[in-house]
Parts: structure tokens; sequence; C-alpha cells
């Protein structure tokens, strides 16, 4: 089994709701699953003005590989309506694979850690409140060090 670490995010309809829907759906997929609170997000990155976002934070247990989850995630997100006309756009359920063991691939499809995971508190601070002690095998910090190290940066 390896413990798997997935970033969720909705800011277009229910949020809530898609949130819920899919912990209840990884719960079914992934082991032992934790939940973060929900937190309430600016967009990062928006081509224009968008709704706040909510984001939470998962961590369980899988015997799936890596690739195989993202299917499950993509799919899941596809259940809830999920839409991509272009990129960073408004979305009713994004579901990140963040982190998979001490995996480390980067192919077309798929890069894990994800990579820029590092940066985004709206990632690290529902992950840091569940799995602190997680480690990015890239850097060999622990989410909650860097977490940390992006307070001492983030002045904003």
């Amino acid at each position: 089994m390896v413990t798997a670490a997935v970033a969720l995010g909705s800011n277009l309809g229910d949020r809530r709701s898609h949130l819920d829907y899919a912990i209840s759906r990884l719960k079914a997929t992934l082991a032992n699953l934790r939940t973060s609170r929900y937190y309430e997000t600016k967009p990062v990155g928006a081509p224009g003005p968008q709704p706040l976002f909510l984001n939470a934070a998962a961590v369980g247990y899988t015997a799936a590989d890596a690739t195989e989850l993202l299917g499950v995630l993509m799919a899941i997100e596809q259940e809830r309506g999920r839409e991509r006309p272009f990129q960073n756009a408004a979305r009713t359920l994004d579901l990140d694979l963040i982190l998979f063991g001490d995996l480390v691939m980067d192919t077309p499809a798929l890069t894990i850690p994800h990579p820029r995971f590092r940066e985004r508190r709206f990632v690290l601070e529902p992950l840091a409140e569940i799995g602190p002690e997680l480690v990015d095998p890239v850097t060999g910090s622990t989410v909650g060090d860097l977490l940390a190290s992006l307070s001492q940066t983030d002045h904003g």
C-alpha cells in the first residue's frame, strides 16, 4: 500500500457539495482516508475574475498505481461536471494527485510530486493539517516544513 495525497478544490456551483461528493468517493478508493477542513481561498493564476475556491486535502492508502489513481480522480471530476475549456478555468471540481509515496515521475499525463504544490498555500495548508510529516521526495522536506518556508517568504 502506498500513501497518496490529493488536493481538492471547487469554485463553481455548490462548492461544499462537490467536495463532500469527492470525499465520499475517495473513501471508497483510498483506505484510512483522512481529510482536512475546508479552506476558502482566492483563485491563483486565473485568467480574469473568478469565484472563491473551497479547498481541502485528503490522504489515504492505495494498492493502485499512480496512473490508475489519476484515472479515478479524473472520473470523479467528470461525475461532477468538470469541463476544461481553457487552462485555469473555473471548475466544479478539481482533484490533483500531489504525492504518491516516494514516487518521482514526469510523463505527459502525470507529474509526481505535483509540480507547483510547494508554492501553493491552498494545497500546503490543508495538507499540513492532516499530513505534516509527509515528505516531498524531490526536496526531502516535509509538508509542514514546506508550509513554514512558504509562510516566511509570503508577506501577503
